[in-house]
């Protein structure tokens, strides 16, 4: 039986990007978005809210769009994979990060919402895999009429 491991997030940037750059020289950003979740309790008619973070990375070039183009509270749609991983915090504990691999993101919103300036709203930026032996960056894909713009992770310790 085949297996899926699909993630799909619109919501908002809770702070700005970070970005860093790994030794080889690719770029790789953090983001923390907020998706929010509103209901009505049917027993109180009171209003809820449940405000859920999630930890997004950026590789190579959409990691470079990612960390020109975002800034905290755009609003932004991203598709991608589930990957959980495993450190050792500075007291020498195991701790597990589970984030999103994102391989696609669409900036929704007006341009009040974007750093740079440059971004069309709603225009799609997606990450091919990346080869795993040439060592070759995964190559940032987006509309043929407009050139690529130049671009670039958060610490695990993160307060949500």
């Amino acid at each position: 039986m085949a297996s899926v491991n699909k993630a799909i997030i619109v919501g908002n940037l809770g702070r700005d990007p970070e970005t860093r750059y790994m030794p080889n020289g690719d770029a790789v950003t953090n983001i923390a978005v907020a998706t929010t979740e509103n209901w009505k309790d049917k027993n109180t008619g009171e209003k809820k809210e449940l405000t859920e973070w999630h930890r997004i990375t950026f590789y190579r070039k959409l990691a470079e769009i990612a960390g020109q183009y975002l800034k905290k509270g755009s609003q932004v749609y991203i598709e991608g994979r589930l990957q959980t991983r495993k450190w050792t915090d500075k007291d020498g504990a195991e701790r597990y990060t589970t984030e999103i691999i994102a391989d696609s993101m669409q900036m929704l919103g007006g341009r009040q919402g974007m750093g740079g300036g440059n971004a069309a709203p709603d225009e799609e930026y997606s990450q091919a895999p990346a080869r795993q032996s040439s060592g070759g960056a995964g190559a940032a894909s987006r509309p043929a009429s407009k050139p690529a713009p130049n671009f670039s992770d958060m610490d695990d310790d993160i307060p949500f």
